[in-house]
């Protein structure tokens, strides 16, 4: 296993690597830059020839008036030798410091309603495999059905407009209006944990229904395997024979969609960080891509990557160690 595990660890640097040069392409590849985008700005309320010199000076500065491959080179030796991710154009600030403002939440979000998906969807799915084609799990199987239909933001617009014109309560954001701008307090922590569950139960409803019918089919695939049937025909109970045997095995597709899962956990949910207006890097990203903040999407895009990777060794350990089957070596 330590063998699999540095052999794994050593492909991360020439797919990191790959990665950071298709970020870096996909980035050139719409017309102009940001800066343009500022100059023609800047043209269209009435900016001066002062503004020319400016945009000249902020191209030198970041490198744009050097060819692509220089760029991209001098981008990943700041990357490598000094754990520095270059500039962001859009918040004139390191990229370091503008991800890192956001990762807080994102995490927050993300982590509960992972949370919230395996500790409803695995149980639940079981549930469903144990009473097959009784009215239990009909119903399970059409809440989930319903609940892989809808769009994530629909739920979102549907919540806003309950919320707002039936309970008189607005759903937007991670804190009322009074603590936006207020240092943390043990206040404004409990203002944080009201808002929280809505926006995490939202991204979760599209996972949590997916999970179910992913945990109802393999736990009845397990459930037909003959040492099942033995292991019923010796009379150990029921309680046994599912969570000591059949689920031990019927959990391992849950593991492998847990390790790409991992990105959830920076990206978020973007759509739904938009509708809500949720300070997560999904909503960065998004936004580095419509300014062409290419540094700062770039960043992003290969974190995502990374922890891509991360999440599949991670659930390829955890097969292991689960399935004694498995085997690394």
């Amino acid at each position: 296993m330590t063998n699999y595990i540095i052999r794994r660890i050593l492909i991360f640097i020439p797919m990191m690597l790959l990665t950071s040069m298709v970020s870096f392409v996909i980035m050139q590849l719409p017309k102009g830059d940001y800066l343009q985008q500022k100059l023609a700005y800047l043209e269209s309320i009435g900016g001066d020839s002062s503004s020319m010199i400016q945009i000249k000076q902020l191209r030198a500065e970041y490198g744009l008036d050097k060819p692509v491959y220089l760029q991209y080179a001098s981008w990943i030796y700041g990357i490598i030798t000094k754990g520095h991710f270059g500039r962001s154009f859009a918040y004139e600030k390191p990229v370091n410091d503008v991800v890192w403002s956001y990762m807080g939440f994102t995490v927050l979000i993300a982590a509960v309603s992972m949370i919230f998906v395996y500790i409803v969807s695995v149980p639940a799915g079981i549930f469903a495999a144990v009473k097959k084609y009784k009215w239990q799990d009909n119903l399970i199987c059409a809440v989930s059905f319903v609940g892989m239909s809808l769009p994530e933001f629909m739920i979102a617009l549907l919540l806003l407009v309950f919320g707002i014109f039936v309970l008189d309560y607005c759903f937007i954001g991670l804190f009322s209006s009074q603590f936006y701008f207020q240092p943390w307090s043990f206040a404004k922590f409990v203002d944080l944990l009201k808002h929280l569950p809505v926006p995490a139960i939202i991204v979760a409803v599209n996972g949590t229904a997916g999970l179910v019918r992913i945990m109802r089919s393999s736990m009845l695939e397990v459930l037909g395997q003959q040492y099942i049937q033995t292991a019923y025909a010796k009379g150990i109970s029921e309680n046994a024979v599912l969570y000591k045997h059949a689920l031990r095995v019927a959990v391992n597709p849950i593991i492998s969609i847990l390790g790409m899962s991992l990105p959830v956990l920076l990206s978020g949910s973007t759509i739904i960080s938009i509708v809500l207006n949720l300070p997560t890097a999904g909503f960065l990203l998004f936004e580095s891509l419509k300014t062409q903040d290419m540094y700062l999407a770039g960043t992003l895009l290969m974190l995502m990557s990374f922890m891509l990777l991360v999440g599949n060794l991670i659930a390829d350990i955890a097969l292991a160690i689960v399935d004694p089957r498995i085997r690394y070596d």
